[in-house]
């Protein structure tokens, strides 16, 4: 589909590209223009869980709610088909009226991005030297708060993600009268992942973890006085006031749980001594941080803990992404925000991951670029607003695309 959808718009170049897992796309359209923009996109979303939502999920609903407006509520209305699909709008509506583009536009498309993008290289490795030149690549995003504050991350976070299995050998569980005798790997689990933080769960207790965290510079220091630290009432670590919490979570690296099973927790009771117990934990990664050393500090660490038994198996990995402030690109985006909203800010980093290094790695500046408002990407009720309330700051899908617009003829400025 969004192939078709290059295609129709007029790209030269509208390809499906194959890899070893999902194909990306690859699009271009040649304007002749003296400047050129690589486009990031993605056609996946996250799993549901169709149970929480209150609409379905891939129908794309029309939800009228006092106060703030039209929204659609979709999987992927906000992370990211909505963002896309208007930036695609404004293509089209540029080329209506002037028959061409400001800008060349190259589009590359990722069908892995919620897996850890394990095949996007062999989607950019044909394009690659072709896209060296160019002025950078934007993310497409809706960056307005519901205030209207607009803020842009320069960067993202690298990500190890894994699945930790502990095992006593048996195939099958025991009556839990062998629980004195026979190891429980439910417990030698949960134990070896409280060994890898300090008790509040929130310091990474891996010798070496912080060795190589880039400190802030004073661009960078500047940035977080410059951002908002509006929680919106989330539960700060104690300890935390707010424009701390946002530093860390731009310059330290996380560790997190995502999910534990192992035995019984249905209806009814069942007495047994598991056999197995597995865990999802996530670690993402700050400057200059890599996967691969992460992942031999925590091996080491479980090993010296007395945890070298549990099974490591990585199920994603990338480095972190990161741009600076003083390109073309930053400075056409902000110049283009700055038309539709009252307050810009730019931030070094998100706290979020993505393969962003595998375009800076190419000496692409990086910006994401959007207006309007959506919230709840990888949850339940995902939306992105349409049509605002009267009074509301953010703009609907209109005005998202007008921005669009705004933003190419500025970056086409000499």
């Amino acid at each position: 589909m969004l192939r078709s959808d290059l295609a129709g718009l007029g790209f030269r170049e509208a390809e499906r590209v194959p890899t070893d897992g999902n194909p990306g796309v690859w699009g271009f359209y040649d304007a002749g223009a003296p400047k050129t923009l690589v486009v990031y996109m993605m056609y996946d979303v996250q799993p549901v869980e169709i149970d929480a939502w209150s609409t379905d999920p891939f129908a794309g609903t029309l939800v009228e709610r006092p106060g703030v407006g039209t929204l659609l509520v979709a999987r992927g209305a906000s992370n990211q088909k909505g963002p896309e699909r208007a930036f695609l709008n404004a293509l089209q509506a540029i080329l209506a009226v002037d028959g061409t583009l400001p800008v060349n536009v190259m589009v590359v498309a990722d069908g892995e991005e919620e897996i850890g993008s394990p095949h996007f290289q062999q989607v950019l490795a044909p394009y690659a030297e072709r896209m060296r030149g160019a002025e950078g690549v934007v993310l497409l995003n809706t960056n307005q708060w519901s205030d209207g504050y607009t803020e842009l991350p320069l960067g993202v976070k690298g990500l190890l993600y894994l699945e930790l299995r502990a095992s006593n050998g048996l195939d099958a569980p025991l009556h839990s009268s062998y629980a004195g005798v026979v190891p429980n790997p439910a417990i030698h689990l949960v134990q070896a992942l409280a060994s890898l933080t300090s008790p509040d769960g929130r310091t990474i207790a891996v010798s070496g973890y912080y060795d190589r965290v880039r400190e802030p510079t004073a661009q960078d220091l500047a940035m977080i006085r410059g951002m908002s630290h509006d929680w919106g009432g989330l539960p700060l670590a104690e300890g935390l006031d707010p424009e701390g919490a946002t530093a860390d979570l731009l310059f330290l690296p996380t560790f997190n749980v995502s999910g534990i099973t192992g035995g019984f927790v249905d209806e009814g009771m069942k007495t047994i001594t598991p056999n197995t117990a597995k865990a999802r934990i996530d670690t993402r990664l700050v400057p200059d941080m890599t996967p691969e050393d992460a992942l031999e500090r925590i091996r080491a660490h479980l090993a010296a803990g007395g945890f070298g038994d549990i099974e490591i198996e990585v199920l994603a990995a990338f480095p972190p992404g990161q741009s600076r402030a003083d390109t073309s690109l930053v400075r056409a985006v902000v110049r283009s925000s700055n038309r539709w909203t009252d307050v810009v800010a730019l931030a070094p980093r998100s706290g979020g991951a993505g393969p962003l290094y595998q375009l800076t790695g190419l000496g692409l500046p990086f910006c994401p670029v959007g207006m309007g408002f959506s919230d709840g990407a990888h949850a339940p009720n995902e939306l992105m607003l349409i049509e605002p309330a009267e009074g509301l700051p953010p703009l609907g899908l209109a005005g998202v695309e007008k921005a669009y617009v705004d933003f190419l003829f500025a970056l086409a400025e000499p």
